[in-house]
């Protein structure tokens, strides 16, 4: 949490709004979610997207609006799902979501550590699966060992039939029913506060990393920083709450 000696009440400190599409892959997108809402609405037959980054819901809302489409929601399996579907049902529509949880047990031998989740995800990149057609990988915190993966149908049945190992350890995969999921709250993150002389971009960057402005600023400069899933060039760009901060190399975070 970065906190401006200009701001006034929390209250009064703008959020980042609707940024358009920046490039040909998120105008693609777009025309994608407004195809799927128009065959929706036109046959009365559910439609649903691959999973979406949080940038990518903002884009699909806005291409659900354009279409004038609102029997539409977004969902990753769970409630605090970060990466989610578009879903598009319309009313009285025979729906099968094609969302499915596949939970993977982990048996690491004596001594070693068990997996992370960049050994899960590495590990089903390698089967060949695309980044959308996953959701969330949750590691409850109670369970260790236990990973919660959810996935597209196609998906869901690859994993089962071919992942036997996640990094060095061997695991196994079930089927997991979404009705029949545990309470799988999100991890508690930790809070931190500074005082920042301007809520700009190097200013809250350095203040995040406990480094120098100048070595925030090289690493903006190096395109290393990515804000919603936009990168970042100038160190002197305006950063608003609830942005989101990707730092090739570091880690995520949350100005609240």
């Amino acid at each position: 949490m970065a906190r401006s000696i200009e701001d006034g009440a929390e209250a009064q400190r703008p959020a980042r709004g609707y940024i358009p599409p920046q490039n040909d892959k998120e105008r693609f997108l777009m025309r994608h979610i407004e195809d799927l809402a128009r065959t929706a609405q036109a046959r009365g037959i559910p439609r649903y997207s691959s999973f979406l980054s949080d940038r990518e819901q903002a884009l699909a809302q806005a291409a659900l609006s354009k279409a004038g489409c609102s029997c539409w929601r977004l969902e990753g399996g769970y409630p605090e799902a970060e990466r989610k579907i578009a879903a598009i049902e319309p009313e009285d529509a025979w729906t099968d979501s094609p969302l499915a949880c596949v939970r993977l047990d982990c048996r690491a031998a004596p001594g070693a550590d068990l997996p992370a989740h960049r050994d899960y995800l590495g590990s089903l990149m390698g089967l060949a699966l695309k980044r959308e057609a996953l959701g969330d990988i949750v590691l409850p915190a109670d369970r260790p060992g236990t990973a919660y993966v959810f996935a597209l149908e196609p998906a869901a049945r690859l994993i089962c039939e071919e992942l036997v190992q996640v990094g060095r350890a061997e695991v196994s995969c079930t089927r997991q029913p979404l009705e029949e999921l545990p309470d799988l709250a999100p991890a508690e993150r930790e809070k931190r506060t500074a005082a920042v002389s301007s809520l700009r971009l190097d200013a809250v960057l350095a203040a995040m990393l406990h480094c120098s402005r100048g070595a925030a600023a090289a690493l903006i400069e190096a395109g290393r920083v990515e804000i919603n899933h936009l990168p970042l060039h100038a160190p002197h760009e305006s950063v608003y709450a609830y942005d989101i901060f990707t730092i090739r190399g570091v880690g995520r975070y949350r100005l609240a």
